[in-house]
């Protein structure tokens, strides 16, 4: 068995435009406990760069285990061999940026070969989640929004949402930064330490 195939495997969705913003730093403080840890890979998608196709609602999927658009088969693959999958935005008017909603919509694949296809679960290998946010107001409500859109998808995904850390009032500049890391490296902590 090769050492890379023995490690447990962190995929990072990163939705923010900004590779150096506010959500940069909040991710930083979550993978700091698993940069030390040895048994731990991490992958890293800029959805910015990837520009998912939208979803066109073709019905593709409710014929074949596929998308007709190739562009997210990498994640895909990814998300099937990750243990924990970490979703790490800022808020877009009350909800995710345009390539994050994007790729949550395509998640259609996985509701579809579930329900269509008979794929029960469509994505055998369970995995945890967490949810990292930025954003410039301090409301409640943007975190319930983009939480039940993850557990919506993560319903026909094998995937549990364990808990979001939020870095809220960024408007304000870094104010809040400390409490939002604390936070952060926390969860992390949490999952790390049941997984």
């Amino acid at each position: 068995m090769n050492i890379l195939d023995r490690k447990k495997h962190a995929l990072v969705l990163f939705g923010s435009p900004h590779s150096h913003g506010s959500t940069r730093m909040l991710l930083g403080s979550f993978l700091e406990v698993f940069r030390d840890c040895k048994d731990w890979l991490v992958e890293e998608m800029d959805l910015y760069a990837m520009n998912p196709h939208p979803c066109t609602g073709c019905g593709a999927c409710a014929k074949k285990e596929a998308c007709q658009f190739p562009d997210l088969d990498g994640f895909d693959k990814a998300l099937r061999r990750s243990d924990l999958l970490i979703v790490a935005a800022p808020v877009y008017n009350a909800s995710f940026p345009a390539p994050m909603k994007a790729l949550l919509d395509r998640t259609q694949r996985y509701f579809e070969a579930r329900f269509s296809l008979g794929k029960r679960p469509p994505v055998k290998k369970h995995r945890e989640a967490a949810l990292l946010l930025s954003m410039g107001r301090e409301e409640d409500f943007p975190v319930e929004v983009c939480a039940y859109q993850l557990e919506r998808a993560f319903s026909v995904m094998n995937t549990t949402l364990r808990g979001c850390a939020v870095w809220a009032g960024t408007d304000r500049g870094r104010e809040n930064l400390g409490t939002a890391q604390q936070k952060a490296r926390a969860l992390a902590l949490e999952i790390l330490g049941e997984m």
